[in-house]
């Protein structure tokens, strides 16, 4: 594997919490560190968490910063199939959702200290 190969797991550079808010899904993300999350800035985009949960169907993904804590929040809209009150779903208020999102693989070039 080539350095341009190497990936690295979200989960191993950040933290992350969901929850709904209707029919949407909101799912915060929090860098261990500065470096972490300057690095999420440029890595993490709205386009690959649409991807990362596209059997969920997005109809749309925000990213929001708050560069201050070091943190983004993803907003999923019309994944939750109506909402905790109407959905059949296991997960009808997007809970898991944080716990899925850190195994995403991201692109690993210069992350020495981004998991420090």
């Amino acid at each position: 594997m080539t350095d341009s190969d190497s990936r690295i797991r979200l989960g191993d550079i950040a933290t992350a919490r969901s929850g709904d808010k209707g029919n949407h899904a909101n799912i915060g993300v929090v860098a261990f560190n500065k470096a972490g999350f300057e690095f999420l800035r440029t890595e993490l985009t709205c386009e690959q968490v649409a991807m990362f949960f596209a059997s969920l169907g997005p109809t749309r993904v925000e990213r929001f910063e708050l560069a201050g804590i070091g943190a983004m929040n993803f907003v999923l809209y019309n994944v939750l199939q109506g909402g905790a009150s109407r959905s059949l779903r296991m997960d009808t208020q997007g809970k898991l959702l944080g716990t899925a999102i850190l195994e995403l693989q991201l692109p690993a070039h210069k992350t020495s200290s981004i998991s420090d």
